[in-house]
């Protein structure tokens, strides 16, 4: 009797090691997934190679070795990691319609996928930190983000993903698996995946909002605060063209802030709210929300960045 209830543990441990979610692509239009990969390589190709052409000019442009194009550049780094981190699975299912991942390749995929969204949020706290300090304290700019200083914060943003994210994963190897896996995303999604366990989750849970709270919950406010002094120095510029040059340096830095938050808001409200809506609405706007950023910021910043731009344009129209 003891042997059969241990080799019942076993087979419950070994089949628990094999457990597999299926993937969902685009739903009510499986028929027409091989066109519909079009439109994706196109913005896949976009976000590699508009984000790698920034990532490439800052780096041998030595006018570009400045505090904030630092930033930019591990924004572009991070929007690349973000792309290939989904990238896989997406066009497997679009092209071949294998939807099948194991846990341990969805455990992989969300380490990249919630890491560089967590690194993604704390970047754009950096640059709302130095769009603050270029405005409000201009003469002291070079003394406060020095090299050693800008090294600190990448550190504490690499730090603070590796803490948040790490416990949060190793707390799924444990939880098990019996309901349905079959997931409504084309890629492994956190929320997504421990709706799907049948093992107590509450350790999962509090660690989950704990994250949420250390990243949303500090981040916004954190950029918000920064932009409201910004806005109280910009009232104290007495000449218009004055404010109006102060303001046009943050508008690269507010259009990457939004095409980040709103789609991430927006899938929320959808997850949370939007229950009865289509499926092809929650999987539209899970796509949206990890497409649009690495496919808009290389967009902002060469419109609306002068430097970037006649960077770019030195590049393809060099003598």
């Amino acid at each position: 009797m003891l042997q059969l209830q241990d080799n019942r543990e076993f087979l419950s441990n070994f089949t628990s090691k094999l457990t597999t979610f299926l993937l969902t692509g685009i739903p009510g239009l499986e028929s027409a997934h091989g066109w519909i990969s079009i439109p994706f390589c196109c913005l896949y190709a976009t976000a590699l190679s508009g984000n790698s052409m920034i990532l490439f000019i800052i780096v041998t442009q030595h006018s570009l070795h400045e505090p904030m194009y630092y930033f930019l550049s591990m924004l572009s780094a991070t929007y690349l990691g973000l792309t290939v981190s989904t990238m896989s699975t997406t066009l497997r299912i679009l092209w071949f319609q294998a939807n099948e991942i194991s846990l341990d390749l969805c455990i992989v995929q969300m380490f990249f996928l919630h890491g560089f969204t967590c690194i993604e949020s704390g970047v754009l706290v950096a640059m709302a930190f130095d769009r603050y300090v270029a405005i409000c304290n201009p003469l002291r700019y070079t003394m406060i983000l020095t090299n050693s200083r800008i090294i600190q914060v990448v550190f504490l943003v690499m730090m603070r993903t590796l803490l948040l994210i790490i416990p949060l994963l190793l707390l799924l190897t444990p939880v098990s698996f019996c309901k349905r896996k079959a997931l409504p995303h084309s890629y492994c999604y956190y929320p997504d995946v421990i709706k799907l366990a049948c093992s107590d989750t509450r350790a999962n849970d509090i660690c989950g909002l704990v994250d949420l709270i250390l990243t949303t919950g500090v981040d916004i406010p954190c950029i918000v605060l920064s932009y409201v002094l910004i806005i109280h120095s910009f009232l104290n510029i007495a000449s218009s063209e004055g404010r109006h040059k102060a303001f046009s340096t943050c508008v690269s830095h507010i259009g990457a802030v939004a095409v980040f938050y709103i789609p991430m808001f927006s899938l929320s409200l959808v997850h949370r709210y939007g229950r009865s809506a289509p499926k092809i609405v929650h999987s539209m706007m899970a796509n949206v929300y990890l497409l649009l950023p690495p496919v808009l910021n290389p967009i902002i910043y060469s419109v609306k960045t002068k430097q970037i731009r006649k960077a770019m344009l030195s590049l393809f129209f060099a003598k």
